[in-house]
């Protein structure tokens, strides 16, 4: 396993790292949790990612039974959980958002729910544009002076609220955010590649990115419709199937192409698709989502082809998907 750190704070996350969202609590049974756990542990990853809102927090709860049935050290795992969502289907007013009410409920929950005394990292998961930049700062710090986190971060906040908050945090000696959970894969690069740019120098910003295998798609899984036993033939998550239903023949083609490309190297087109995510220095972690322990470790195998994936590779696989 490799190791960076996030963003320019001292934390080091492992470069592949395992989210919890849409499998645990949902697909995934706990014994099967408890193994994808234990064999990420023992691939080196020290990063799980969980939020309030996943599964309506059972993802947060499965995560935090297994991590004690495992008995894993505390001090080499780094844990996350996220707040905007609530953890109910049917939210009231104070029961979702980035008020200080909920941020302050939502964290002890979470805590409840992990059984931990401490989040790693404490994501706003979305803008909450009806809550002052102001208060959602002070109480992200709040809950750092409470010992109940220690880094906060956002989840797929544009790049003028990011620099809104870091701002503020500056001008009034808080912590800002110190990292953002962007989707990003070759079909979602605008983020992270070009409005996030002057983030990273600016305010030492890292991230931990989300779904680089664009739930399947670039694994040519859905090349031939949605298979009735996949994720997006759930009613929940049928917002997903927009890019499928996209442009479908570009997409086959360069799903395709990705694949002649990853032959060449001996691999798959998932973990070619891996390794150009990782291949991003202001990539601090790709989070990856596993229902099996066969596809976990087939995933990992992308740490072995960045060597191998230089920039005349990178510059193919991009044009296949321009």
């Amino acid at each position: 396993m490799q190791y960076r750190r996030m963003g320019q704070t001292g934390l080091k996350l492992s470069a592949l790292s395992f989210g919890t969202w849409a499998t645990f609590g949902v697909s995934v049974p706990r014994g099967t949790a408890r193994d994808l756990i234990a064999a990420s542990y023992d691939h080196g990853i020290n990063f799980f990612d969980a939020a309030e809102t996943y599964a309506n927090g059972e993802a947060e709860r499965m995560l935090g039974d297994v991590l004690i049935d495992l008995r894993l050290p505390r001090d080499a795992l780094v844990i996350s959980s996220k707040v905007f969502f609530g953890a109910v289907t049917d939210p009231r007013p104070t029961q979702h958002g980035l008020s200080r009410k909920h941020i302050r409920d939502a964290c002890d929950q979470a805590l409840q729910r992990l059984k931990l005394d401490y989040i790693d990292l404490y994501f706003c998961h979305r803008p909450d544009l009806d809550v002052p930049i102001s208060e959602i700062v002070t109480s992200m710090n709040l809950l750092i002076q409470q010992g109940k986190i220690l880094y906060w971060g956002t989840s797929e906040w544009p790049a003028t609220l990011i620099r809104e908050a870091a701002e503020f945090a500056l001008a009034h000696g808080l912590e800002g955010p110190k990292v953002e959970q962007p989707q990003y894969s070759l079909l979602a690069r605008e983020k992270v590649e070009q409005e996030f740019s002057e983030l990273y120098p600016q305010y030492g910003i890292g991230t931990t990115v989300w779904s680089p295998l664009a739930s399947g798609l670039l694994t040519g899984k859905y090349n031939d419709g949605i298979p009735a036993d996949s994720r997006l033939a759930h009613e929940q998550y049928q917002w997903l199937q927009k890019p499928v239903l996209q442009n479908k023949a570009k997409r086959i083609a360069a799903v395709k192409g990705l694949s002649d490309e990853a032959a060449k190297l001996g691999a798959t087109a998932a973990q070619l698709a891996l390794a150009w995510c990782l291949g991003n220095p202001n990539v601090s972690t790709v989070i990856l989502g596993a229902t099996r322990i066969g596809q976990l470790e087939e995933n990992l195998k992308a740490l072995a082809l960045l060597e191998k994936v230089d920039a005349g590779t990178r510059a193919r696989i991009e044009a296949l998907f321009a």
